[in-house]
């Protein structure tokens, strides 16, 4: 039984069959046309499986099998865009995605990380910061702040403060945020935050299919 998570940027796999189940990434430019799995979620996902599931029921069956509380939000910053659950006394309350106002964030960050040759992971927060609605369009901000002096790992690190600021907002400015993805990787982003960020990683939606097959294994 072989589980993926087709993002954008990322495919995420893993295969139930074998001794100690274990996820494996793989760029998804690099997946070939005859990729065939039995079960997965993700925007491309419908190209290589017949059995999809929502990528919004994927995050919040893969929050139900994480998180132990009863009241939580779990945001999911992907590649292209952002979505959240709400849990509230163990029960789905609301859920939100936004392809818009998280257009492309994921990747614009990554991008700029290799452009400018930095290293996300030793920069510090900014004092300041750029008002950020979409990944895309708000690198003009850094650009114009290169232009007017600022060293460009200042400008950038300003730029991901306010992608983390919109995602909070977006999320309705909770006090603290559980966070899926691969920017859980990205300690700057993570500690941009205006809240506490208790990051999972980036295979929460690969145990969200987890536990719906589950689910559906017994029931049959």
């Amino acid at each position: 039984m072989i589980l993926a998570d087709f993002g954008t940027s990322y495919s995420k796999f893993l295969d139930l069959d074998t001794p100690d189940p274990q996820p494996t990434i793989v760029p998804s430019k690099e997946l070939k046309s005859q990729t065939r799995v039995d079960l997965c979620t993700g925007h491309n996902g419908h190209r290589f499986s017949d059995n999809y599931i929502n990528e919004l029921i994927a995050l919040a069956r893969g929050g139900e099998e994480l998180i132990k509380e009863k009241n939580y939000l779990l945001l999911d910053c992907g590649s292209r865009d952002i979505k959240y659950v709400i849990y509230e006394n163990g029960k789905m309350k609301d859920m939100g995605w936004n392809a818009e106002c998280g257009a492309s964030m994921g990747f614009t960050i990554e991008l700029l990380e290799r452009y400018y040759d930095l290293d996300f992971k030793t920069m510090q927060v900014p004092e300041k910061t750029f008002s950020i609605t979409c990944g895309v369009l708000g690198m003009s901000h850094i650009f114009d702040a290169i232009t007017s002096g600022v060293p460009g790992d200042e400008a950038v690190a300003r730029f991901v403060k306010g992608i983390a600021i919109n995602a909070c907002r977006f999320a309705g400015s909770p006090e603290k945020i559980y966070l899926s993805g691969g920017l859980c990787d990205n300690p700057l982003f993570v500690n941009s935050f205006p809240c506490q960020v208790v990051p999972l990683g980036r295979f929460v939606l690969l145990a969200g299919l987890k536990k719906a097959h589950l689910l559906a294994k017994n029931k049959s």
